[in-house]
C-alpha cells in the first residue's frame, strides 16, 4: 500500500471512530443529561428560586452546577469579584479558552485592585463575544452577571450549611431564536464542554478559597449534603 493510501485509510478510520462516538452520544444523551446540566448539586438545588433567576424568566436552558467548599463566604467571595478576562481569568483551562481569544489567565492570588467591582460594571468575551455586566450584588451572597442581550444570565450564589458553603454557579440562557440546528449544537456539544470548564473553574475555586482559608484559620471537619445521582 503506498504511503498516500495509508494516510487516506488512517483518515477514514479516524473519522469513523468520531462519527461512531458523535451518534453513540447523541442516542445516550439523554440518558446522562440530568447530570451534566446539575453536576454536583442536589435536586433542591436545582429547583431552588436564586437571586437572578427573575433577569431571565423563561430560559431555555438552565444549567445548575454546585460545589462543596470547605471554607466560608469571606474566603470564597474574593476569588469570584477578581474573575473576568483581563482580570484573574476563570480558574479552568486557560489554554482552551485562550484559543478563542479570551484573554484568560488565572490567577492562585487574592489581587487588590480587582476586589472593588459594582453593579454596571462589565467586561467582553473576546472581541467578538457577548457582553457580561454585574446586573445584581450582594456581598459573600450573590454575584450575578448578564450579557446585553438579555439572552445570558450567570448566577454565583453562596449557601453556607454549618462548617461549609456551597457554591452554586447557574447560568440560564434563552434559546428560542435559535435555529434547530444551532439547538442541536448547543445541547450535544456546548452543553457537554460546559461542563468540562465549569466543573475545572468551581474546582480550581474550592482548592483555592480552601488553601486561603487553612492559612487563615483550621477549619473543622464537614459533611456535605448529599448529591442526586
Amino acid at each position: 500500500m503506498s504511503r498516500r493510501a495509508s494516510g487516506v485509510s488512517a483518515a477514514g478510520a479516524v473519522l469513523g471512530v468520531a462519527a461512531v462516538a458523535v451518534s453513540a452520544q447523541v442516542a445516550t444523551y439523554g440518558l446522562w443529561r440530568r447530570w451534566c446540566l446539575g453536576w454536583g448539586a442536589t435536586d433542591d438545588e436545582m429547583a431552588a428560586v436564586l437571586p437572578g433567576d427573575e433577569l431571565l424568566t423563561d430560559p431555555g436552558v438552565v444549567t445548575t452546577r454546585v460545589v462543596s467548599i470547605h471554607a466560608q463566604p469571606g474566603s470564597i467571595w474574593p476569588w469570584l469579584v477578581q474573575m473576568g478576562p483581563g482580570r484573574a481569568g476563570a480558574y479552568t483551562y486557560d489554554w482552551i479558552e485562550n484559543l478563542f481569544g479570551l484573554n484568560m489567565h488565572s490567577a492562585d492570588a487574592i489581587i487588590p485592585e480587582y476586589q472593588h467591582i459594582a453593579i454596571g460594571d462589565a467586561w467582553r468575551l473576546g472581541s467578538r463575544g457577548p457582553v457580561l455586566r454585574v446586573a445584581r450584588l450582594e456581598p459573600e451572597r450573590a454575584l450575578i452577571v448578564r450579557s446585553d442581550d438579555g439572552n445570558w444570565v450567570w448566577q454565583f450564589v453562596l449557601e453556607p450549611h454549618a462548617d461549609l458553603t456551597r457554591l452554586i454557579s447557574r447560568n440560564r440562557i434563552a434559546t428560542g431564536r435559535a435555529s434547530p440546528l444551532s439547538r442541536a449544537l448547543s445541547r450535544y456539544l456546548m452543553e457537554p464542554g460546559s461542563l468540562v470548564m465549569e466543573r475545572k473553574m468551581l474546582v480550581g475555586i474550592k482548592a483555592r478559597a480552601e488553601q486561603l482559608a487553612t492559612n487563615s484559620t483550621d477549619q473543622p471537619g464537614v459533611t456535605e449534603p448529599e448529591a442526586a445521582s
